[in-house]
């Protein structure tokens, strides 16, 4: 877990054991979404680098019969 500060303009750091985590870059965009009292920032990919983020996926869940 990492805390970061609020600067008068509003601005956070990401911290850059995080950015290298994520492989974040300068300028990439990110989702704010508000989940109950948090906020979360989800990287935005391009389509082309979402090939294969699934693989392995279990798809094995339990589904109505008329879903099959």
């Amino acid at each position: 877990m990492e805390v970061v500060k609020i600067s008068p303009k509003f601005q956070v750091v990401i911290p850059k054991r995080l950015r290298n985590a994520l492989k974040l870059s300068p300028g990439q965009k990110v989702q704010m979404v508000i989940c109950d009292d948090r906020i979360e920032m989800i990287p935005l990919r391009k389509i082309l680098e979402m090939k294969g983020f699934l693989k392995g996926i279990d798809t094995t869940v339990p589904r109505e019969a008329d879903r099959i």
